[in-house]
């Protein structure tokens, strides 16, 4: 079976689902210890989770880009994901699901949460005729982030790293074993809609 150009796959429990963001230590690291995200993290710039693990590897550089040195994996309520996707406007016009260029600029401008498909990634990082969400978050639902959404903060970077050098020495399976099992987020049918997500039937299973 063929995957869905636009599908939300992501590690996610009936409560929570798994995102990812990298930082330098000097964010990454009181983040954890706070189990939160605490200065110097600034809330005036609009930060970004990403559900696809391998996306976030091939954004960090798998943790080797400068000021990308540490991955998170924060456990935000899907109550919450959910509450900014029903917000969210899609970073470009698409006439599919806006009258005009005019009208999508508005809502751009108003809605505090923005979203784009980008390829999945191979755990080789290439490309897949495929593509993977990323969720831009401002204003609002910033605080609601960091104040009401995330469960949990972990530092997986140790992680990150090990699968980097076993795929340096070409171990691709013992590589693909520590990837997190990512499964179909089953958003509902108002939701998908509004961020222009491939309508599956498949639920995907909670990990």
């Amino acid at each position: 079976m063929s995957v869905p150009t636009r599908q939300i796959r992501a590690r996610f429990s009936a409560d929570t689902i798994t995102v990812y963001q990298a930082y330098p230590p000097e964010i990454a690291l009181p983040a954890v210890t706070a189990g939160r995200f605490v200065a110097p993290f600034k809330r005036d710039r609009m930060t970004w989770i990403k559900p696809s693990f391998l996306w976030m590897m091939y954004r960090c550089g798998w943790a080797t880009k400068p000021g990308q040195e540490r991955v998170l994996a924060v456990d935000i309520t899907r109550e919450g994901f959910e509450w900014a996707l029903e917000r969210a406007c899609l970073s470009h016009f698409d006439r599919r699901l806006h009258a005009d260029s005019a009208t999508w600029s508005r809502q751009l401008k108003a809605s505090p949460v923005r979203v784009q498909w980008d390829p999945e990634r191979t755990l080789r990082l290439s490309a897949l005729p495929y593509r993977s969400l990323q969720v831009g978050l401002s204003g609002e639902a910033v605080d609601r982030y960091v104040d009401d959404w995330i469960v949990g903060i972990t530092d997986i970077t140790p992680t990150v790293h090990r699968i980097r050098d076993l795929l340096v020495v070409d171990d691709e399976p013992a590589a693909a074993a520590l990837l997190p099992v990512e499964g179909v987020y089953p958003l509902p049918a108002g939701i998908g809609a509004r961020v222009d997500a491939s309508q599956d039937a498949a639920a995907g299973a909670e990990t």
